[in-house]
């Protein structure tokens, strides 16, 4: 069901250094005519909930990536926005049964936007242990909306 070459390249993209919304839009965006690095360098101020721990990177990463499929581009073409909100609303719908969030600080146990959360976070080793399964979940949910929208 899931292009599971695109999913685990996500994955290696992030375990590679990239933040969760890079990783997400510098796979995803390749489809639809985005080039990597200008997708890295959009998605560059997303990483850990637009560093202030609230709508995770992977999620964020994902909603551009819904957006360049089907995003509208003159203001009355009321189709492909209300088609994208759908889209994006149902992307959250099946991350948060996954994750019980889409918030970072929530997913994550911990506020990384400030010093104390971030030093947790290191401690408990999150962007190693946790967040790949974000990042997991957002691409093979991505996987599912992209190619069941047509």
């Amino acid at each position: 069901m899931h292009n599971m070459d695109n999913v685990d390249h996500t994955v290696a993209s992030f375990q590679q250094g990239f933040n969760c919304a890079q990783a997400i839009i510098s796979v995803y965006g390749k489809q639809f005519r985005l080039n990597r690095e200008t997708a890295l360098k959009l998605a560059c101020g997303f990483r850990g909930g637009m560093r202030m721990a609230e709508t995770c990177g992977a999620v964020t990463g994902a909603f551009m990536v819904i957006g360049l499929k089907h995003g509208q581009t003159s203001p009355r073409d009321k189709q492909s926005k209300e088609k994208t909100y759908r889209l994006v609303r149902e992307f959250a719908d099946k991350f948060k049964p996954r994750n019980a969030s889409v918030v970072c600080r929530e997913l994550l146990g911990c506020d990384i936007s400030g010093p104390r959360g971030m030093k947790a976070a290191q401690q408990k080793d999150l962007f190693n242990t946790l967040c790949p399964k974000m990042v997991r979940d957002a691409a093979e949910i991505l996987e599912e909306t992209l190619f069941k929208s047509g």
